[in-house]
């Protein structure tokens, strides 16, 4: 397995770069005289960075495409205030040949640790049919190891590698305290609704190499492909009690909560309503403090404008 040489956050202005990188974009342009130029986004598990490729462009780009694993030669350079590569030579790796962690951002959490916990909860289910759903889930072995990989999300929260287990296991966390808070909603419902509400993202992205939507994930979605996989799996257990089949994939069906976000169906039980926040709450709270802690503008107590909260942010002083 090749070491990596150096990580991007790592590069300094003047410096010569000889390392592996993923490839995110790729791009040929012309110059205003008219001669190709190619612009490639770097990519390793601290960030991005674009390079230039200004001479034998168009041979450059056909050795490799977006995904692949490059080795280039360049020099950092700064560029209208922004750090680029100049790069000037290029040579595709196998990914057989690195370590793919070194080129995705993965989740901090000890994966192992966060997939035991998440067994553990199954075990405290007292209704047999649904625990017995859930194992079917999550002592999978195909399904473990996908889950254990898969991101939450493409861009907005826990967008790496782990990210839907680490989401999952906040849900079902949070969603526990609920069910102790508000002993008449059914545990057991929640926590099955918990697990279960993004399962069929382990199939919604593609993420062996770079995270992008997988086709059914553009054409179905995860929320219609998490109810065909529910109902594939009660298919298999006897007389699997109806009305339980019924309120679990209204969760699931649910659980975005309003139609303008995708949800088929509005929340309409305790249950749906409490996985529904839970799962917002936990998405946007991930959200601002990624962007809090990453975003530009590190002198300021604010950060720069968040487009997706509609707001600057306020970054909480450090007590004195």
């Amino acid at each position: 397995m090749k070491a990596k040489e150096i990580y991007l956050k790592d590069i300094k202005q003047g410096e010569k770069v000889s390392s592996s990188f993923l490839v995110a974009e790729k791009n040929m342009a012309f110059s205003i005289k008219g001669s190709p130029y190619l612009t490639v986004k770097l990519k390793d598990k601290t960030g991005e960075l674009d390079g230039k490729v200004w001479e034998n462009a168009v041979e450059l780009d056909r050795e490799f495409k977006k995904g692949d694993i490059i080795t280039i030669i360049g020099r950092a350079a700064n560029y209208k205030n922004a750090l680029q590569i100049s790069i000037t030579g290029i040579k595709k790796c196998n990914w057989e040949e690195v370590e793919p962690t070194d080129y995705l951002p993965g989740t901090k959490g000890d994966v192992g640790a966060m997939y035991a916990e998440l067994i553990e909860s199954i075990g405290s289910v007292t209704k047999k049919p649904l625990q017995e759903l859930l194992y079917a889930f999550f002592k999978e072995e195909k399904t473990a190891e996908l889950f254990q990989r898969a991101p939450a999300a493409k861009g907005f929260h826990h967008f790496y590698l782990g990210g839907l287990l680490e989401h999952t296991l906040s849900v079902v966390r949070l969603l526990i305290k609920i069910a102790d808070h508000y002993p008449e909603m059914d545990r057991d419902m929640l926590i099955a609704g918990g697990l279960l509400h993004d399962i069929g993202k382990i199939y919604e992205f593609s993420y062996s190499q770079l995270i992008e939507y997988s086709d059914e994930g553009r054409l179905i979605g995860h929320i219609v492909m998490g109810v065909e996989m529910i109902d594939k799996k009660i298919s298999a257990i006897p007389d699997f009690p109806t009305q339980l089949a019924l309120e679990l994939r209204h969760i699931i069906l649910s659980h975005h909560g309003e139609f303008e976000y995708g949800s088929p169906k509005r929340p309409k039980t305790m249950e749906a309503l409490a996985v529904h926040y839970m799962d917002d709450l936990d998405a946007k709270l991930h959200a601002f403090q990624a962007f809090t802690s990453d975003s530009g503008n590190a002198d300021s107590d604010w950060t720069n404008y968040n487009r997706f909260f509609e707001r600057y942010l306020y970054r909480k002083k450090q007590p004195l």
